[in-house]
Protein backbone atom coordinates (compact mmCIF):
# COMPACT_ATOMS: atom_id res chain seq x y z
CA UNK A 1 0.00 0.00 0.00
CA UNK A 2 1.39 3.68 -0.90
CA UNK A 3 2.31 5.82 2.66
CA UNK A 4 1.09 9.19 2.55
CA UNK A 5 4.16 11.41 4.29
CA UNK A 6 1.17 13.11 6.26
CA UNK A 7 2.75 12.71 9.63
CA UNK A 8 6.73 11.72 11.68
CA UNK A 9 5.18 8.03 12.11
CA UNK A 10 4.62 7.25 8.09
CA UNK A 11 7.82 8.83 7.19
CA UNK A 12 9.62 6.88 9.67
CA UNK A 13 7.77 3.51 7.95
CA UNK A 14 9.02 4.80 4.66
CA UNK A 15 12.49 5.01 5.37
CA UNK A 16 12.19 1.40 7.29
CA UNK A 17 11.20 0.61 3.80
CA UNK A 18 14.35 2.20 1.41
CA UNK A 19 17.10 -0.35 0.84
CA UNK A 20 20.54 0.19 3.22
CA UNK A 21 23.17 2.04 1.20
CA UNK A 22 25.82 0.01 -0.34
CA UNK A 23 28.49 2.20 0.83
CA UNK A 24 29.29 5.13 3.25
CA UNK A 25 30.63 8.98 1.18
CA UNK A 26 33.54 9.51 3.50
CA UNK A 27 32.83 13.44 4.40
CA UNK A 28 34.92 16.05 6.52
CA UNK A 29 34.13 19.65 7.71
CA UNK A 30 36.04 22.99 6.92
CA UNK A 31 38.66 24.35 9.27
CA UNK A 32 40.45 26.97 8.16
CA UNK A 33 40.10 28.87 5.09
CA UNK A 34 42.12 31.53 3.64
CA UNK A 35 44.25 32.43 0.12
CA UNK A 36 42.55 30.33 -1.92
CA UNK A 37 43.30 27.62 0.11
CA UNK A 38 41.27 25.52 2.84
CA UNK A 39 42.07 22.67 5.94
CA UNK A 40 39.70 19.75 5.94
CA UNK A 41 38.97 17.57 8.61
CA UNK A 42 38.03 14.52 8.59
CA UNK A 43 39.27 13.04 5.07
CA UNK A 44 41.64 10.47 6.55
CA UNK A 45 41.44 8.23 3.34
CA UNK A 46 42.19 10.92 1.58
CA UNK A 47 45.06 10.73 -1.32
CA UNK A 48 47.37 13.45 -2.62
CA UNK A 49 45.58 15.07 -6.06
CA UNK A 50 42.35 14.02 -5.48
CA UNK A 51 39.34 16.14 -6.04
CA UNK A 52 36.90 17.40 -3.75
CA UNK A 53 33.29 18.47 -3.82
CA UNK A 54 31.82 21.25 -1.16
CA UNK A 55 28.64 21.47 -0.32
CA UNK A 56 28.38 24.76 -1.71
CA UNK A 57 29.07 23.96 -4.99
CA UNK A 58 33.11 24.31 -5.25
CA UNK A 59 35.60 22.04 -6.24
CA UNK A 60 39.30 21.44 -5.15
CA UNK A 61 42.59 19.92 -5.41
CA UNK A 62 44.52 17.90 -2.25
CA UNK A 63 47.94 19.47 -2.26
CA UNK A 64 49.25 18.60 1.02
CA UNK A 65 48.70 15.58 3.72
CA UNK A 66 48.78 15.98 7.66
CA UNK A 67 47.62 13.75 10.55
CA UNK A 68 44.66 15.94 11.60
CA UNK A 69 43.62 17.98 8.43
CA UNK A 70 44.12 18.20 4.58
CA UNK A 71 45.27 21.39 2.47
CA UNK A 72 42.49 22.00 -0.60
CA UNK A 73 43.26 24.83 -3.01
CA UNK A 74 39.79 25.67 -4.70
CA UNK A 75 39.46 25.57 -8.31
CA UNK A 76 36.93 28.51 -8.29
CA UNK A 77 37.52 31.97 -6.60
CA UNK A 78 34.08 32.82 -7.24
CA UNK A 79 32.34 30.36 -5.14
CA UNK A 80 33.07 31.04 -1.91
CA UNK A 81 34.29 28.35 1.02
CA UNK A 82 32.72 28.49 4.71
CA UNK A 83 33.97 27.16 7.76
CA UNK A 84 32.08 24.45 8.81
CA UNK A 85 31.02 23.61 5.23
CA UNK A 86 30.84 20.00 4.73
CA UNK A 87 33.24 18.35 1.88
CA UNK A 88 32.84 15.12 0.18
CA UNK A 89 35.58 12.90 -1.37
CA UNK A 90 34.97 11.91 -5.09
CA UNK A 91 37.55 9.07 -5.51
CA UNK A 92 38.64 10.59 -9.19
CA UNK A 93 41.23 13.26 -9.86
CA UNK A 94 41.34 16.60 -11.72
CA UNK A 95 40.32 16.01 -15.44
CA UNK A 96 39.85 18.36 -18.28
CA UNK A 97 37.69 17.69 -21.66
CA UNK A 98 39.35 17.44 -24.72
CA UNK A 99 38.43 16.96 -27.96
CA UNK A 100 39.46 17.95 -31.75
CA UNK A 101 37.28 21.16 -31.52
CA UNK A 102 40.41 22.86 -29.17
CA UNK A 103 42.33 24.05 -32.22
CA UNK A 104 41.32 27.58 -33.03
CA UNK A 105 40.47 28.16 -29.74
CA UNK A 106 41.65 29.83 -26.35
CA UNK A 107 40.63 27.92 -23.14
CA UNK A 108 41.56 28.77 -19.27
CA UNK A 109 43.59 26.34 -16.77
CA UNK A 110 40.77 24.67 -16.46
CA UNK A 111 40.07 23.83 -19.83
CA UNK A 112 37.04 26.08 -20.18
CA UNK A 113 36.79 28.43 -23.12
CA UNK A 114 37.33 31.99 -22.33
CA UNK A 115 37.27 33.77 -26.45
CA UNK A 116 33.23 34.00 -26.50
CA UNK A 117 32.76 31.78 -29.32
CA UNK A 118 31.23 29.18 -27.71
CA UNK A 119 31.54 26.13 -25.51
CA UNK A 120 33.59 23.06 -26.65
CA UNK A 121 32.29 20.00 -27.01
CA UNK A 122 34.24 17.35 -25.24
CA UNK A 123 35.01 14.14 -26.70
CA UNK A 124 36.86 12.44 -23.74
CA UNK A 125 37.92 13.63 -20.22
CA UNK A 126 41.87 13.08 -19.77
CA UNK A 127 43.51 13.45 -16.05
CA UNK A 128 45.87 16.64 -16.33
CA UNK A 129 49.03 13.90 -14.50
CA UNK A 130 49.39 11.17 -17.28
CA UNK A 131 52.21 8.66 -16.40
CA UNK A 132 55.72 9.42 -18.12
CA UNK A 133 55.67 7.45 -21.57
CA UNK A 134 58.28 4.55 -21.13
CA UNK A 135 61.85 4.04 -22.78
CA UNK A 136 60.19 1.16 -25.17
CA UNK A 137 57.16 3.41 -25.86
CA UNK A 138 59.47 5.90 -27.45
CA UNK A 139 61.39 6.28 -31.01
CA UNK A 140 64.49 8.41 -31.65
CA UNK A 141 64.31 12.05 -32.39
CA UNK A 142 65.58 12.07 -36.13
CA UNK A 143 63.21 14.22 -38.03
CA UNK A 144 63.69 17.91 -38.08
CA UNK A 145 61.13 20.38 -36.33
CA UNK A 146 61.71 23.65 -38.53
CA UNK A 147 61.79 26.87 -36.92
CA UNK A 148 62.13 29.05 -39.69
CA UNK A 149 65.18 31.01 -37.64
CA UNK A 150 68.27 30.53 -39.67
CA UNK A 151 70.47 30.54 -36.69
CA UNK A 152 68.74 28.39 -34.84
CA UNK A 153 67.57 25.39 -37.62
CA UNK A 154 71.75 25.54 -38.86
CA UNK A 155 73.35 25.52 -35.73
CA UNK A 156 71.05 24.52 -32.92
CA UNK A 157 68.60 21.89 -34.74
CA UNK A 158 64.82 21.17 -33.14
CA UNK A 159 63.93 17.90 -33.41
CA UNK A 160 60.54 16.54 -33.31
CA UNK A 161 60.07 15.20 -29.68
CA UNK A 162 62.43 17.57 -28.66
CA UNK A 163 63.04 19.43 -25.52
CA UNK A 164 64.65 22.38 -26.05
CA UNK A 165 64.58 24.94 -23.66
CA UNK A 166 65.04 28.96 -24.13
CA UNK A 167 66.60 31.35 -22.02
CA UNK A 168 67.63 34.97 -21.87
CA UNK A 169 66.84 38.22 -19.81
CA UNK A 170 63.79 40.15 -20.28
CA UNK A 171 63.30 41.61 -23.49
CA UNK A 172 65.57 39.85 -25.27
CA UNK A 173 63.28 38.62 -28.25
CA UNK A 174 62.06 35.30 -26.85
CA UNK A 175 58.49 35.46 -27.25
CA UNK A 176 59.40 36.85 -30.77
CA UNK A 177 61.21 33.68 -31.94
CA UNK A 178 58.36 31.56 -30.63
CA UNK A 179 55.81 33.54 -32.51
CA UNK A 180 58.21 33.16 -35.44
CA UNK A 181 58.39 29.42 -34.48
CA UNK A 182 54.75 28.69 -34.51
CA UNK A 183 54.09 30.94 -38.06
CA UNK A 184 56.63 28.74 -39.75
CA UNK A 185 54.47 25.49 -38.93
CA UNK A 186 51.77 26.08 -41.01
CA UNK A 187 51.36 23.93 -43.68
CA UNK A 188 53.83 21.47 -42.21
CA UNK A 189 51.25 19.28 -40.20
CA UNK A 190 51.93 20.64 -36.93
CA UNK A 191 49.95 21.74 -34.18
CA UNK A 192 51.22 24.65 -32.06
CA UNK A 193 50.09 24.91 -28.22
CA UNK A 194 50.83 27.97 -26.85
CA UNK A 195 50.76 28.07 -22.66
CA UNK A 196 50.22 31.89 -21.18
CA UNK A 197 51.59 31.55 -17.17
CA UNK A 198 51.62 34.68 -15.34
CA UNK A 199 51.96 36.79 -18.44
CA UNK A 200 49.72 40.13 -18.84
CA UNK A 201 46.79 39.82 -20.50
CA UNK A 202 47.57 42.82 -22.91
CA UNK A 203 50.61 40.84 -24.34
CA UNK A 204 49.08 37.52 -24.47
CA UNK A 205 46.01 39.68 -26.82
CA UNK A 206 48.45 40.94 -28.63
CA UNK A 207 49.75 37.86 -29.34
CA UNK A 208 46.65 36.23 -30.37
CA UNK A 209 45.74 38.79 -32.99
CA UNK A 210 49.59 38.26 -34.41
CA UNK A 211 48.48 34.37 -35.16
CA UNK A 212 45.14 35.26 -36.13
CA UNK A 213 46.77 38.03 -38.73
CA UNK A 214 49.18 35.35 -39.82
CA UNK A 215 46.77 32.12 -40.19
CA UNK A 216 48.28 30.91 -37.51
CA UNK A 217 45.33 29.78 -35.06
CA UNK A 218 44.01 27.67 -37.82
CA UNK A 219 46.52 24.97 -35.77
CA UNK A 220 47.15 26.74 -32.66
CA UNK A 221 45.56 26.46 -29.03
CA UNK A 222 45.97 28.86 -26.56
CA UNK A 223 46.01 28.20 -22.68
CA UNK A 224 45.84 30.93 -20.50
CA UNK A 225 46.80 31.66 -17.03
CA UNK A 226 47.43 35.28 -16.73
CA UNK A 227 49.40 36.93 -13.72
CA UNK A 228 46.06 38.12 -12.33
CA UNK A 229 44.61 34.47 -12.11
CA UNK A 230 44.89 32.54 -8.70
CA UNK A 231 48.06 30.55 -8.21
CA UNK A 232 46.50 27.64 -8.72
CA UNK A 233 45.51 28.33 -12.09
CA UNK A 234 48.86 29.22 -13.14
CA UNK A 235 50.51 25.72 -11.51
CA UNK A 236 47.69 23.99 -13.72
CA UNK A 237 48.34 25.75 -16.90
CA UNK A 238 51.18 23.64 -18.17
CA UNK A 239 49.80 20.27 -17.43
CA UNK A 240 46.40 21.69 -19.15
CA UNK A 241 48.21 22.64 -22.07
CA UNK A 242 50.48 19.10 -21.91
CA UNK A 243 47.05 17.15 -21.78
CA UNK A 244 45.79 18.59 -24.26
CA UNK A 245 49.01 17.76 -26.60
CA UNK A 246 48.84 13.98 -25.84
CA UNK A 247 45.47 14.05 -26.97
CA UNK A 248 46.58 15.05 -30.48
CA UNK A 249 49.87 13.19 -30.04
CA UNK A 250 47.96 9.94 -29.72
CA UNK A 251 45.97 10.68 -32.75
CA UNK A 252 49.73 10.14 -34.33
CA UNK A 253 50.07 13.83 -35.15
CA UNK A 254 52.63 16.16 -34.44
CA UNK A 255 52.20 18.68 -31.76
CA UNK A 256 54.64 21.53 -30.75
CA UNK A 257 54.01 23.24 -27.35
CA UNK A 258 55.26 26.21 -25.87
CA UNK A 259 55.74 26.80 -21.91
CA UNK A 260 56.18 30.86 -21.58
CA UNK A 261 57.78 30.66 -18.44
CA UNK A 262 58.16 28.23 -16.57
CA UNK A 263 60.16 30.46 -14.10
CA UNK A 264 56.40 31.92 -13.29
CA UNK A 265 55.20 28.72 -12.94
CA UNK A 266 57.89 27.82 -10.18
CA UNK A 267 57.09 31.11 -8.39
CA UNK A 268 53.49 30.03 -8.45
CA UNK A 269 54.31 26.77 -7.01
CA UNK A 270 56.18 28.41 -4.18
CA UNK A 271 53.23 30.74 -3.64
CA UNK A 272 51.00 27.94 -3.02
CA UNK A 273 54.19 25.62 -0.92
CA UNK A 274 54.69 28.72 1.63
CA UNK A 275 50.86 28.82 1.84
CA UNK A 276 50.86 25.27 3.08
CA UNK A 277 53.83 26.43 5.67
CA UNK A 278 56.25 23.38 3.86
CA UNK A 279 59.77 24.19 4.42
CA UNK A 280 61.79 26.36 2.31
CA UNK A 281 64.99 25.54 0.15
CA UNK A 282 67.20 27.51 -2.02
CA UNK A 283 65.53 30.64 -2.98
CA UNK A 284 62.50 29.82 -0.62
CA UNK A 285 61.45 27.42 -3.23
CA UNK A 286 60.52 24.14 -2.10
CA UNK A 287 62.40 20.95 -2.26
CA UNK A 288 60.08 19.04 -5.02
CA UNK A 289 60.55 22.02 -7.12
CA UNK A 290 62.86 19.45 -9.62
CA UNK A 291 59.88 17.54 -9.66
CA UNK A 292 57.59 20.10 -10.51
CA UNK A 293 59.44 20.43 -13.58
CA UNK A 294 60.67 17.21 -14.34
CA UNK A 295 57.47 15.57 -14.61
CA UNK A 296 55.73 18.04 -17.17
CA UNK A 297 58.78 17.75 -19.36
CA UNK A 298 59.54 13.97 -19.84
CA UNK A 299 56.12 13.63 -21.25
CA UNK A 300 57.58 14.84 -24.33
CA UNK A 301 58.78 12.93 -27.02
CA UNK A 302 58.81 11.06 -30.32
CA UNK A 303 56.42 8.08 -29.97
CA UNK A 304 57.13 4.62 -31.78
CA UNK A 305 53.21 4.22 -32.38
CA UNK A 306 53.42 7.56 -34.60
CA UNK A 307 53.09 10.99 -33.14
CA UNK A 308 55.52 13.45 -31.80
CA UNK A 309 55.43 16.06 -28.40
CA UNK A 310 57.94 18.80 -28.49
CA UNK A 311 58.28 21.15 -25.88
CA UNK A 312 59.60 24.42 -26.07
CA UNK A 313 60.09 25.98 -22.42
CA UNK A 314 61.06 29.12 -21.74
CA UNK A 315 63.06 30.59 -18.92
CA UNK A 316 63.64 34.16 -17.75
CA UNK A 317 66.62 35.22 -16.12
CA UNK A 318 68.45 38.25 -14.69
CA UNK A 319 71.79 39.76 -15.59
CA UNK A 320 72.75 36.82 -18.22
CA UNK A 321 73.04 34.55 -15.01
CA UNK A 322 72.45 30.96 -16.08
CA UNK A 323 73.22 29.33 -12.95
CA UNK A 324 70.50 30.65 -10.60
CA UNK A 325 68.73 27.59 -9.27
CA UNK A 326 65.41 27.48 -11.87
CA UNK A 327 67.74 27.72 -14.28
CA UNK A 328 70.25 25.34 -13.79
CA UNK A 329 66.85 22.43 -13.16
CA UNK A 330 65.62 23.33 -17.01
CA UNK A 331 68.94 22.92 -18.25
CA UNK A 332 69.52 19.54 -16.55
CA UNK A 333 66.47 18.59 -17.68
CA UNK A 334 65.86 19.40 -21.37
CA UNK A 335 67.77 18.29 -24.16
CA UNK A 336 70.12 21.68 -24.58
CA UNK A 337 69.35 25.54 -24.66
CA UNK A 338 69.17 28.30 -26.87
CA UNK A 339 70.37 31.41 -25.27
CA UNK A 340 69.43 35.03 -26.01
CA UNK A 341 72.11 37.87 -25.22
CA UNK A 342 70.90 40.98 -24.18
CA UNK A 343 74.63 42.18 -25.51
CA UNK A 344 73.87 40.69 -28.96
CA UNK A 345 70.06 42.16 -28.85
CA UNK A 346 71.19 45.52 -28.22
CA UNK A 347 74.13 45.47 -30.73
CA UNK A 348 71.48 44.85 -33.44
CA UNK A 349 71.85 41.05 -33.72
CA UNK A 350 68.17 39.78 -33.80
CA UNK A 351 67.64 36.59 -32.96
CA UNK A 352 70.33 37.29 -30.68
CA UNK A 353 70.88 33.98 -30.54
CA UNK A 354 74.58 33.09 -28.39
CA UNK A 355 76.09 30.61 -30.27
CA UNK A 356 78.97 29.32 -27.95
CA UNK A 357 76.30 28.96 -24.83
CA UNK A 358 73.54 27.64 -27.16
CA UNK A 359 73.98 23.71 -28.03
CA UNK A 360 71.46 20.99 -28.79
CA UNK A 361 71.90 17.23 -27.93
CA UNK A 362 70.57 16.12 -30.81
CA UNK A 363 72.91 17.40 -32.92
CA UNK A 364 72.83 16.45 -36.48
CA UNK A 365 70.16 13.48 -36.07
CA UNK A 366 67.76 15.86 -36.59
CA UNK A 367 68.89 18.36 -39.67
CA UNK A 368 68.57 17.71 -43.12
CA UNK A 369 71.73 16.52 -45.26
CA UNK A 370 72.11 19.58 -47.24
CA UNK A 371 72.11 21.68 -44.26
CA UNK A 372 75.05 19.58 -42.78
CA UNK A 373 76.67 19.88 -46.34
CA UNK A 374 77.17 23.77 -46.07
CA UNK A 375 77.63 24.47 -42.15
CA UNK A 376 80.34 21.69 -41.45
CA UNK A 377 82.86 24.91 -40.65
CA UNK A 378 80.20 27.36 -39.78
CA UNK A 379 80.14 26.88 -35.90
CA UNK A 380 84.24 27.05 -35.92
CA UNK A 381 84.23 30.19 -38.02
CA UNK A 382 82.15 32.33 -35.77
CA UNK A 383 84.15 30.56 -32.56
CA UNK A 384 87.25 32.01 -34.48
CA UNK A 385 85.89 35.26 -35.09
CA UNK A 386 84.29 36.08 -31.47
CA UNK A 387 87.62 35.28 -30.23
CA UNK A 388 89.11 37.65 -32.49
CA UNK A 389 86.82 40.53 -32.20
CA UNK A 390 88.26 40.46 -28.66
CA UNK A 391 91.26 41.28 -29.46
CA UNK A 392 90.29 43.51 -31.91
CA UNK A 393 88.56 45.91 -29.71
CA UNK A 394 91.86 46.33 -27.85
CA UNK A 395 93.62 48.16 -30.94
CA UNK A 396 96.13 44.94 -31.69
CA UNK A 397 97.30 44.64 -34.86
CA UNK A 398 95.99 41.91 -36.79
CA UNK A 399 97.74 39.41 -39.38
CA UNK A 400 96.56 38.89 -42.80
CA UNK A 401 94.97 35.71 -41.49
CA UNK A 402 93.21 37.40 -38.97
CA UNK A 403 91.94 39.86 -40.86
CA UNK A 404 90.20 37.26 -43.16
CA UNK A 405 88.54 35.54 -40.36
CA UNK A 406 87.40 38.58 -38.85
CA UNK A 407 85.85 39.39 -42.17
CA UNK A 408 84.73 36.20 -43.06
CA UNK A 409 83.12 35.83 -39.62
CA UNK A 410 81.36 39.41 -39.74
CA UNK A 411 79.84 38.15 -43.04
CA UNK A 412 78.21 34.73 -41.55
CA UNK A 413 76.96 37.12 -38.46
CA UNK A 414 75.35 39.23 -41.11
CA UNK A 415 73.59 36.26 -43.15
CA UNK A 416 72.24 34.32 -39.64
CA UNK A 417 70.43 38.10 -38.78
CA UNK A 418 66.49 37.80 -39.41
CA UNK A 419 63.67 40.58 -39.41
CA UNK A 420 60.85 39.35 -37.13
CA UNK A 421 57.84 37.60 -38.92
CA UNK A 422 60.01 36.21 -41.56
CA UNK A 423 61.04 32.65 -41.83
CA UNK A 424 63.15 30.86 -44.43
CA UNK A 425 62.56 26.91 -45.20
CA UNK A 426 65.56 24.97 -45.00
CA UNK A 427 65.73 24.70 -48.66
CA UNK A 428 66.01 29.34 -48.55
CA UNK A 429 69.02 28.31 -45.62
CA UNK A 430 70.57 25.93 -47.84
CA UNK A 431 71.17 28.32 -50.96
CA UNK A 432 72.20 31.26 -48.28
CA UNK A 433 74.35 28.95 -46.69
CA UNK A 434 75.95 27.85 -49.78
CA UNK A 435 76.67 31.55 -51.15
CA UNK A 436 78.63 31.77 -48.01
CA UNK A 437 80.06 28.13 -48.00
CA UNK A 438 81.16 29.18 -51.53
CA UNK A 439 82.85 32.86 -50.69
CA UNK A 440 80.10 34.30 -53.34
CA UNK A 441 79.35 36.79 -50.62
CA UNK A 442 83.30 37.84 -49.78
CA UNK A 443 83.48 40.90 -52.01
CA UNK A 444 80.17 42.34 -50.85
CA UNK A 445 79.79 45.06 -48.08
CA UNK A 446 77.90 43.86 -45.37
CA UNK A 447 74.74 46.00 -45.79
CA UNK A 448 74.44 43.98 -49.46
CA UNK A 449 75.13 40.49 -47.38
CA UNK A 450 71.98 39.79 -46.28
CA UNK A 451 69.76 41.53 -49.85
CA UNK A 452 72.44 39.59 -51.78
CA UNK A 453 71.33 36.37 -50.08
CA UNK A 454 67.38 36.52 -50.11
CA UNK A 455 66.95 38.18 -53.59
CA UNK A 456 69.41 35.38 -54.47
CA UNK A 457 66.67 32.70 -53.40
CA UNK A 458 63.84 34.15 -55.46
CA UNK A 459 65.89 34.37 -58.14
CA UNK A 460 66.75 30.45 -58.23
CA UNK A 461 62.77 30.00 -57.12
CA UNK A 462 62.01 31.30 -60.17
CA UNK A 463 64.50 31.16 -62.92
CA UNK A 464 66.09 27.65 -61.64
CA UNK A 465 63.04 25.76 -60.39
CA UNK A 466 64.18 22.11 -60.77
CA UNK A 467 67.53 23.36 -58.83
CA UNK A 468 64.99 24.42 -55.95
CA UNK A 469 62.62 21.47 -56.21
CA UNK A 470 65.73 19.02 -56.55
CA UNK A 471 66.70 20.22 -52.87
CA UNK A 472 62.96 19.89 -51.09
CA UNK A 473 62.39 16.61 -52.90
CA UNK A 474 65.83 14.73 -52.36
CA UNK A 475 66.91 17.13 -48.75
CA UNK A 476 70.52 16.78 -50.08
CA UNK A 477 72.44 19.44 -51.45
CA UNK A 478 73.90 16.77 -54.61
CA UNK A 479 76.54 17.34 -56.31
CA UNK A 480 74.75 17.57 -59.75
CA UNK A 481 73.53 20.67 -58.84
CA UNK A 482 76.29 21.83 -57.29
CA UNK A 483 77.71 23.43 -60.64
CA UNK A 484 74.34 24.70 -61.69
CA UNK A 485 73.89 26.16 -58.45
CA UNK A 486 77.69 28.07 -58.92
CA UNK A 487 76.57 29.49 -62.20
CA UNK A 488 73.20 30.78 -61.11
CA UNK A 489 74.88 32.52 -58.29
CA UNK A 490 77.70 34.22 -61.13
CA UNK A 491 74.78 35.15 -62.90
CA UNK A 492 72.90 36.65 -60.12
CA UNK A 493 76.10 38.34 -59.00
CA UNK A 494 76.34 40.46 -62.82
CA UNK A 495 73.36 41.49 -62.34
CA UNK A 496 73.12 42.49 -58.59
CA UNK A 497 72.62 46.43 -57.53
CA UNK A 498 73.88 47.26 -54.05
CA UNK A 499 72.11 49.15 -51.81
CA UNK A 500 74.82 52.09 -51.80
CA UNK A 501 74.66 52.47 -55.55
CA UNK A 502 71.19 53.04 -54.81
CA UNK A 503 71.87 55.54 -52.55
CA UNK A 504 74.48 57.40 -54.68
CA UNK A 505 71.42 57.27 -56.96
Amino acid sequence: MDIKNIDLASLFEQSLQNKPQKSLDEIGVVVKVGDGICYVHGLSNAIFGELIDFEGGNRGIIFDLSEDAVAIFVLDRTLSVEELEVAKRTGAVFKIPVSDALVGRTVNALGMPIDALGDIPAAQWRAVEQRVPQIIERSPINESLETGCIAIDTLIPIGKGQRELIIGNRNTGKTSLIIDTILHQKGKNVLCIYVSIGQRQANLARIINILAENGALEYSIIVSANASEAVLDQYLAPYVGCTIGEHFRDQGKDVLIIYDDLSNHAIAYREMSLLMRRAPGREAYPGDVFYLHSRLLERAGKMAAGGSLTALPIVQIQSDDITAYIPTNLISITDGQIFLDTKLFNNGIRPAVNIELSVSRVGGAAQTAAIKKVTKALRLELAQYNELLDFAQFGTELDEVSQQKLKRGSIAVELLKQPLFVTYSFVDQTLMLFLLKENFLDSLALVDVRPFATKFVSYVQSLYPELYESIADSKDLESAIVEPLKAAAIEFGKIFVPQDKNILE
